[in-house]
C-alpha cells in the first residue's frame, strides 16, 4: 500500500481543484497512482477535475513569423523561470530572432538550431550569454515550421498563445481560424488526428460512469460511444462550433468559404511542464540556518 502524503494529495488537488478529501479518497483507491487517481476523480466529479488542461505551468513567450507572402511561417516556445524575465526586451528580440531563424534556415532540430549564426555568435552562444546577463535560466523548448501553396495566417495572444493555420482562405477567414484555435485549442484537425491514448482516457472514463448506471450491456455500449464522439466532436477543429457563430461548424464555414485547412500549429507556454512551487520564506529560513553553521 502506497504512502499518501499530503504533498501527493495537494498534487492532485492543484491538478483538479477537487476537494482535499475527494483527491484523498482517490489517491488511496489508486495506491498513489497520480494518473489513475485523476482519473477516478473525472468518474466521480466529471468535468471540475480538468483545471490543469488550461492551465499554464512555465513562464516564457510564443514567438511567431510569418513570411511577407504568408507561405513560410514559424513558431517557437522560449521558456524563462519567471514571467518578469519573459518581458525583458533582450529576451522578446531573442524569441523573435529564433521564430525568424526557423522559418528562413529550416534547422533539422534544437541542436541544428544552436548552431546557427546569430549576431555575432550563434543562437547557442547568444542563449547563453542571455543567461549570465539576465542570471536566468532561458531555454529554447520546442519549434515548429510551416510551407505553404496557400497561405500561412498567424495569432498570438499575449505572448503566451501562438497559432499557425495553413488554409486556402483569404486573410481575414487566416485570422479568425487562428483566433478560433487560440481560444478553443483543439487536439487535432480532425478524429484521425486525435491521440490513441487520449481517445482511451476518455473511454475509459465513460465506461465507468456508464457502468455506474446499472442499465443494460447495450444501453451501456451506446453511451460510451456516445461519450467518445462528443469527445472527438469537442476536440477536433473541424467539428468544433465557429467561435464568432456557434450556428455552424468550422468545416461548415469553410465550405460556405470554399476554402479548406491543411493544417494548425497552436502552442501554449508551458504546456506540459509542471512548475515548481517555492516557499519563499522556507528558503530563506533554510539559507539563515545554513549560514549560522
Amino acid at each position: 500500500m502506497a504512502v499518501i502524503t499530503a504533498a501527493l494529495v495537494k498534487e492532485l488537488r492543484d491538478k483538479t481543484d477537487a476537494p482535499m478529501m475527494e483527491c484523498k479518497k482517490a489517491l488511496t483507491e489508486a495506491d498513489g497512482d497520480l494518473a489513475r487517481a485523476e482519473e477516478l476523480l473525472r468518474v466521480k466529479l466529471g468535468s471540475k477535475a480538468s483545471k490543469a488542461a488550461s492551465r499554464l505551468a512555465a513562464d516564457g513567450l510564443i514567438g511567431l513569423y510569418v513570411s511577407d507572402d504568408a507561405k513560410v511561417a514559424a513558431v517557437a516556445e522560449i521558456n524563462s523561470e519567471t514571467d518578469f524575465v519573459a518581458k525583458n526586451d533582450d529576451f522578446v528580440q531573442f524569441t523573435q530572432d529564433i521564430a525568424r531563424l526557423v522559418a528562413e534556415k529550416n534547422p533539422a532540430d534544437l541542436a541544428a538550431l544552436g548552431e546557427l549564426p546569430l549576431g555575432e555568435g550563434t543562437v547557442e552562444s547568444v542563449r547563453a550569454a542571455l543567461i549570465g546577463k539576465i542570471g536566468e535560466n532561458i531555454s529554447i523548448r520546442r519549434f515548429e515550421r510551416v510551407q505553404t501553396e496557400g497561405r500561412v495566417a498567424s495569432y498570438v495572444h499575449g505572448g503566451k498563445i501562438g497559432v499557425l493555420v495553413d488554409t486556402t482562405g483569404d486573410e481575414a477567414l487566416g485570422k479568425d481560424l487562428a483566433m478560433h484555435v487560440a481560444a478553443t485549442k483543439p487536439k487535432a484537425l480532425d478524429a484521425s488526428g486525435v491521440p490513441a491514448a487520449d481517445i482511451e482516457t476518455e473511454r475509459s472514463v465513460a465506461e465507468q460512469k456508464a457502468a455506474e448506471s446499472g442499465k443494460p450491456a447495450e444501453i451501456v455500449t451506446k453511451m460510451v460511444e456516445g461519450a467518445v464522439q462528443k469527445f472527438l466532436k469537442e476536440v477536433t477543429l473541424l467539428s468544433q462550433p465557429f467561435v464568432k457563430d456557434d450556428k455552424q461548424t468550422v468545416e461548415q464555414l469553410l465550405k460556405s468559404k470554399g476554402a479548406k485547412v491543411s493544417q494548425f500549429v497552436l502552442y501554449v507556454v508551458g504546456e506540459g511542464i509542471e512548475k515548481k512551487t517555492t516557499d519563499f520564506a522556507a528558503e530563506v529560513a533554510a539559507q539563515a540556518a545554513a549560514a549560522r553553521g
